[in-house]
């Protein structure tokens, strides 16, 4: 299962932090890699590439409309995800595990995390649409959402009810808001920069 995926490996730190990148429809394995350098200095990254084309845009699940989702190929998407990212685990043996994602990685992240809640320490979610009511379990994930009050594609009440949902699990969340639409601000990555800063050492994977 580590090979599931195509992706890109920058080792870090032997036994320190791990973190995986999820870029947006039509990114690739390489959108955040610069982002997380500079955020994840002694981090090991692991960004996989999105396994669907849509009209030639990279996803992770297919979809049959803007925030229709195709729930069949969600479920698959999500197993094949969490068993990449466990063989990675595995391997790693990390002290934290981190999640970033954009858009449809931000929900492929989520839709992992919401089926694996102790597998991620922290879990970045930009911009995540979640149009369906996950299954109830407590989540320990320490999750930042970052949306754009007038974004097109995410509506922000879908998002007030994923954190509404996540602190009604036990999971520490927040959203922080940018008065823009689907695109990521500055504030944004500021914001994920000082969650980083926040954080204790977690405990052992």
């Amino acid at each position: 299962m580590i090979d599931a995926y195509t992706h890109h490996a920058e080792p870090g730190a032997a036994g320190g932090t791990l973190a995986f990148l999820f870029h947006g429809t039509g990114g690739n394995e390489t959108q955040f890699l610069g982002l997380a350098g500079d955020l994840l200095t002694d981090a090991t990254l692991i960004a996989p590439r999105g396994d669907v084309s849509e009209n030639g845009a990279l996803r992770f699940f297919r979809r049959t409309g803007e925030g229709v989702y195709d729930m069949d190929d969600v479920a698959r998407a999500t197993a094949k995800m969490a068993g990449f990212i466990k063989a990675h685990v595995q391997a790693a043996s990390p002290s934290r595990v981190i999640g970033l994602g954009y858009s449809n990685g931000a929900n492929i992240l989520a839709a992992v995390m919401l089926d694996n809640p102790t597998l991620f320490d922290d879990a970045f979610l930009m911009h995540p649409l979640i149009p369906w009511d996950p299954t109830p379990e407590p989540v320990t994930t320490r999750t930042l959402i970052t949306a754009g009050e007038r974004d097109p594609i995410c509506p922000p009440e879908r998002t007030r009810a994923l954190e509404t949902w996540l602190k009604s699990q036990g999971a520490p969340a927040r959203i922080l808001w940018h008065p823009g639409g689907h695109e990521i601000a500055r504030s944004e990555i500021e914001a994920v920069a000082a969650f980083l800063r926040s954080a204790e050492v977690p405990h052992d994977h």
